[in-house]
């Protein structure tokens, strides 16, 4: 079968970070260079983050390239806040995205945060309708699957969807595989990532650390498996190494999560930097790019091995 691969920017946060002249426009180049059929970007905050300022000049010159190359593009913030939206909604239809990936950013218990949301989401997607856009709701270290299928399904419009992230189900001791039986009618686009748990003491609390895809104890090709059947035909690699984020507070091990067991395996110190990194201060920015590079090449190589074992392929076979 045949599948489009995307890849998100933040698999090169650093070289967006430290590399000279590396902007959207390197990202796509090199995106294209690796096969890639289009590229995920990170809007996440004022300055609209991997797009590197907020100008329209910025957007009409990505949106030509990739009208140019024949590539895709999904773009992301976070904030359910309707104002926001319709915001980053038009940001979205003016760069030619098909997508605008968020997250909630309540804070008050789950049921409120479930309740706010879905509020928000009900108030724009009629704009997102108007304007070509689907919204794609992230299981963002916050929600468990049930909880996000609720929210979609209160909404109940055709142009709100879920994102579905193979290890963020972990930051809520949801067993990935659960989460993703849960959302799995909604799902219109993923996150494909890896990831290790490193315990408290090696870490100071319990944490999720990302690493290169194929370094870790995800259920990488079960996961895969189950989006191919149930139809998905794109999917968006996303490099996580030197990425790590907390247990959330107040979540227990639900049904089938044995912390040090399976996708909750623990990673034993001493880490190599090559697989994962909790402190990016202990290292220069010159290195974290020559590692992120090398993290970002061994990964797609074990992404495209992946898929095609299961039978699928791209432009890389070509």
């Amino acid at each position: 079968m045949i599948v489009d691969t995307t890849i998100h920017s933040f698999s090169l946060r650093h070289h967006f970070a430290h590399q000279p002249g590396f902007d959207a426009i390197a990202f796509a180049d090199l995106a294209r260079s690796m096969g890639f059929q289009g590229i995920s970007l990170s809007l996440n905050d004022a300055s609209y983050r991997h797009l590197g300022g907020c100008d329209t000049d910025r957007m009409d010159r990505l949106r030509a390239y990739l009208v140019a190359h024949g590539m895709s593009l999904e773009v992301d913030t976070s904030d359910t806040a309707p104002a926001h939206m319709s915001k980053m909604l038009n940001v979205a239809h003016r760069m030619g995205a098909t997508s605008l990936r968020t997250y909630t950013r309540h804070g008050a218990d789950v049921s409120e945060m479930m309740q706010n949301t879905s509020a928000d989401l009900a108030a724009v997607v009629h704009e997102a309708h108007d304007l070509g856009v689907i919204i794609v709701l992230e299981n963002h270290e916050d929600f468990t699957g049930p909880e996000l299928a609720d929210i979609v399904e209160q909404v109940n419009h055709p142009n709100l969807k879920i994102l579905y992230d193979y290890g963020n189900s972990q930051m809520v001791l949801e067993d990935p595989i659960a989460a993703l039986d849960a959302v799995l009618p909604h799902v219109h686009s993923i996150h494909f990532k890896d990831h290790v748990m490193i315990r408290a003491q090696d870490a100071g609390q319990l944490t999720v650390a990302g690493v290169p895809v194929g370094d870790g104890f995800l259920p990488l090709a079960d996961l895969t498996r189950r989006l191919l059947d149930q139809g998905l035909r794109r999917f968006t690699f996303e490099n996580v190494w030197a990425y790590s984020a907390p247990i959330q507070a107040g979540r227990k091990a639900l049904k089938g999560v044995s912390l040090g067991d399976g996708a909750f395996a623990y990673l034993d110190p001493p880490f190599d930097p090559a697989r994962v990194i909790l402190r990016h201060s202990e290292f220069s920015p010159q290195t974290l790019v020559d590692l992120e590079r090398q993290a970002l090449h061994r990964g797609h190589e074990a992404f495209r091995q992946i898929l095609k074992t299961l039978g699928a392929s791209g432009d890389w076979e070509s």
